[in-house]
């Protein structure tokens, strides 16, 4: 059957931008290479002018190096026109890039409006603002609350602090605040009696025994 209808060809990819761009810098890069063999062929040239003397020679020489010279510009000219349209399709590449995320971008953000709208279709606004209102009251019963837990009893309603200060400014000294300290601590200036008598040093001699006092007699073994 191949044979008879034969058979399709493979389709060939398309050459992309970033295909293209690569194979603009390539060539621009040799033709960078030939300048730089230009130039050095230009300097040699160069040299060996400035060692000769004026004749047929050094004219021959001359006319080599303006030939190289007329290749270096044609060859910088290609080298600009190959950079000038890779940076046209580099530019190309960057607004297409652009395009795609903003298209990316405005296909979230509706995915996401349509999502909230759905959210919100559930959402009542009455009902959060009576929640809200109900909850004002609470915390205002739960704050009544506490200041009847947190009443006083048996004082006085109607006493101003300033008076109360300029009472304890007028006690002043009248207050005796050592009723209530012990008495020992009170008469801690006075020396404390001896409890035990000073023990002898080996120099002290014992009084002498009273006549009258018989010594004892000895013990019989």
């Amino acid at each position: 059957m191949n044979r008879i209808f034969g058979t399709s060809k493979p389709k060939v990819p398309k050459p992309t931008l970033d295909d293209a761009i690569s194979s603009t810098d390539a060539r621009a890069g040799a033709v960078e290479v030939k300048i730089r063999k230009l130039d050095g062929e230009l300097a040699r040239y160069r040299d060996q002018m400035k060692k000769m003397r004026d004749g047929p020679g050094k004219n021959s020489i001359k006319q080599r190096a303006l030939r190289v010279l007329q290749q270096k510009k044609m060859y910088e000219a290609q080298r600009d026109q190959l950079m000038q349209q890779s940076f046209n399709m580099e530019s190309a590449v960057f607004a297409t890039e652009n395009v795609k995320n903003t298209l990316s971008t405005m296909q979230a953000m509706q995915d996401a409006s349509k999502t909230m709208k759905k959210q919100y279709k559930n959402v009542d606004i009455d009902k959060i603002y009576d929640m809200q209102d109900e909850m004002a009251e609470l915390l205002e019963q739960a704050n009544e609350v506490q200041e009847l837990m947190g009443r006083s009893y048996n004082l006085p309603e109607d006493v101003d602090e300033q008076d109360l200060e300029a009472e304890l400014d007028a006690l002043g000294d009248d207050l005796d605040f050592t009723e209530d300290v012990p008495s020992y601590l009170n008469n801690a200036e006075e020396p404390m009696p001896e409890l035990l008598p000073e023990a002898p040093d080996g120099t002290t001699q014992l009084p002498d025994r009273p006549e009258h006092v018989q010594a004892e007699p000895a013990l019989r073994m």
